[in-house]
């Protein structure tokens, strides 16, 4: 298989705990040709879309070390076709480059695009969760978002909890979230003008019902074609709300619990729907925080607290769409000719 990886730049790699490049390693030993680019790769040529690619120079023996595959990889840079890849991966951070998509709009019916770019389209925004059938708010909490700093002072001062957590509509990482209480009402007012003012068009902030057990961490599920495949659970730092590792998090082993499985059983079916295989969901005491669609993260660390492999998961989900691909389009000719030759 042809495979294009359209990713942050491979120099910015850590090799001790990213995903990414686990799922590359899983391909490269496969024996499969494996191509990386950037969005700024991206060109067009007499209407054809292509990239400016790096790719893999083939070796008989590749080490099963990631470090030691990382710091040995040999490439060849090539201008390639995007529609000459069976299949094209998206791993780039965020925010999502919707400019990037447009490209890939020639060539989605022949090669394969995870996650879809119009799931990416719809999904890359924190208001993707409002979107699952949950009207008594028993998985997804209760979320508000504006601009107006009024409205928003309104929404904590009616909630019904003394607390609440609020972030930038755009962030991503854990970057400004923040727990507000309603005794610090005074302070608030100036802290929502800030985040809204922070651009010339305004940004909108998102004000979400604080999950009881928030302080004690949350769960990262890896959820691959609409099912979990691993977990782990996310610990803060002390004196820190939010869970992500980048904040200083930490990571322990975790097994789903019933209400985390009746989640992932509700917004399995629409991810796939979606066109999103491959994403990573945040949750706390069973709630739905967040839906991570552009390079979910966590293999790694799920691997290491679980002694398994899950690239090795993902690498077979592709090679399975793939071949299905190619089998469908090996009777299609058939029968086309057997009609051609009635």
């Amino acid at each position: 298989m042809n495979i294009l990886f359209l990713m942050y730049p491979w120099e910015k790699i850590n090799p001790d705990d990213d995903s990414t490049i686990r799922i590359i390693h899983e391909c490269v030993i496969r024996k499969h040709t494996v191509a990386l680019a950037t969005v700024q790769n991206l060109t067009m040529r007499e209407s054809s879309a292509l990239a400016f690619c790096k790719v893999f120079v083939k070796s008989d023996q590749v080490s099963n070390n990631v470090k030691t595959f990382y710091n040995k990889a040999r490439f060849r840079k090539l201008k390639l076709p995007l529609g000459g890849f069976d299949a094209i991966i998206m791993r780039s951070n965020p925010p999502l480059d919707v400019t990037s998509l447009n490209f890939l709009d020639s060539v989605r019916d022949d090669v394969f695009i995870m996650n879809d770019i119009d799931g990416l389209r719809i999904a890359n925004n924190k208001l993707y969760t409002s979107s699952f059938d949950d009207p008594k708010n028993r998985f997804i909490p209760k979320t508000y978002v504006s601009k107006t700093p009024e409205y928003l002072e309104t929404v904590l001062n009616e909630s019904s909890t003394d607390k609440m957590i609020m972030k930038p509509l755009d962030g991503f990482g854990g970057h400004g979230v923040i727990m507000v209480e309603k005794q610090a009402i005074d302070s608030f007012r100036s802290l929502v003008e800030f985040y809204i003012s922070n651009s010339e068009r305004g940004n909108y902030v998102i004000l979400q019902e604080y999950v009881e057990g928030a302080e004690q961490g949350d769960v990262r599920i890896l959820m691959l074609n609409g099912e979990p495949i691993g977990a782990m659970k996310r610990i803060p730092a002390t004196g820190e709300v939010r869970a992500n590792i980048h904040a200083g998090g930490s990571v322990v082993k975790h097994s789903l619990s019933k209400d985390e499985k009746e989640l992932c059983k509700l917004i399995g079916p629409k991810l796939v729907r979606d066109g999103l295989f491959f994403v990573g969901i945040d949750v706390i005491n069973g709630k739905l925080i967040e839906v991570n669609v552009l390079s979910p993260g966590g293999i790694m660390r799920i691997n290491k607290l679980n002694r398994t492999k899950l690239q090795a998961k993902v690498v077979d989900f592709i090679e399975n769409v793939i071949n299905a691909k190619e089998t469908i389009q090996a009777r299609k000719t058939e029968f086309l000719k057997a009609i051609t030759d009635a």
